[in-house]
């Protein structure tokens, strides 16, 4: 995941990157705050949405080629701000052959001071971090990755062994990455490459590195969703007859990412990126898959609907 914009928009870079919340994306707070999590099963697996919170910036970048009239339109049509796109951070917790699988780290602080919510979220069902035995990460961006460390630099899952796409590894990790894709000042990039190598250090000597398209476990498959970044999977939860699809970020936000065809800005081959989500959402659409979108809004869970246009999110009623 990637935010951006100058100075002028309240961009932050001490420590990562995040944008101040605008007046009109914020809403009145509720005391005692709302459940971070949500229980279902995907035939004998139990599987739990774990929010890390929230991230977030101008429309514009995740809608990268949109026309600006249009986008702003679209967004006053559909109830959102138009200065700032709010983005979930939705983690996925299975519990499978007695083990615990986290998906995706979640962003820590490495993208604003929303985030990292994951711990507390894993508090209210009754687990702690020592009782996670696998995290697995679609892609090494610092909102995937960020709470792999702890405040004073230890591993936040101490029992974990943690799997990296390999290609990721070596282009984010391992060199100095080129990222002049990204529309950002460089400064912001310094700092998103440093956030990324950060997050990881304590996990760099023990990771377990896979290529896209390898079982992680029996009932966890990694697909191939490159463009995004190098090597960045999507993940499918199969028990039985039951099947479950992560597409990470392949899109950020339905309303301009499915519903419309806008290309995320930070995907860095962005051809590449729309063949991989045309591939990937077009398989959903026909075998009627349940879909767990990574910034989609809480739960983040829903169906891709094939349309004359394209495609549309359709949520999935809350179970109780």
């Amino acid at each position: 995941m990637l935010t951006a914009a100058s100075a002028a928009t309240g961009l932050i870079l001490p420590t990562g990157m995040a944008f101040t919340q605008t007046a009109s994306a914020a809403l009145p707070t509720v005391q005692g705050g709302n459940a971070g999590h949500y229980r279902f099963r995907v035939g004998d697996i139990l599987a739990t949405v774990l929010s890390d919170g929230l991230i977030g910036g101008p429309p514009g970048v995740y809608a990268s080629d949109a026309p600006e009239a249009e986008l702003q339109e679209v967004l006053r049509r559909t109830f959102l701000p138009t200065d700032r796109l709010t983005l979930n951070l939705n983690t996925l917790l299975i519990e499978t052959n007695g083990r615990r699988i986290l998906l995706e780290a979640g962003a820590g602080q490495t993208m604003g001071p929303q985030g990292g919510r994951i711990f507390e979220n894993l508090a209210a069902i009754g687990l702690r971090p020592e009782d996670i035995d696998v995290v697995v990460v679609s892609h090494t961006h610092p909102d995937h990755v960020g709470n792999l460390r702890t405040v004073d630099g230890g591993k936040a899952f101490p029992r974990a062994t943690v799997f990296a796409p390999r290609a990721d590894w070596h282009f984010f990790v391992r060199n100095d990455p080129d990222l002049s894709y990204m529309p950002v000042p460089e400064d912001f990039r310094r700092n998103f490459a440093a956030a990324i190598k950060r997050s990881v250090e304590p996990v760099a000597k023990g990771i377990e590195l896979y290529e896209a398209g390898a079982e992680i476990v029996p009932g966890l498959t990694t697909l191939p969703a490159f463009g995004h970044t190098p090597g960045m999977a999507n993940f499918l939860v199969q028990s039985g007859n039951d099947q479950l699809l992560l597409t990470t970020d392949l899109a950020y936000h339905p309303i301009v990412n499915v519903d419309r065809p806008w290309l995320p800005g930070p995907d860095r081959d962005k051809d590449t990126a729309l063949a991989s989500r045309r591939r990937i959402f077009d398989m959903a659409a026909a075998d009627r898959l349940l879909v767990l979108g990574f910034h989609y809004p809480f739960p983040g869970l829903g169906r891709m609907l094939k349309t004359e246009a394209g495609y549309a999110w359709v949520p999935v009623n809350w179970q109780f």
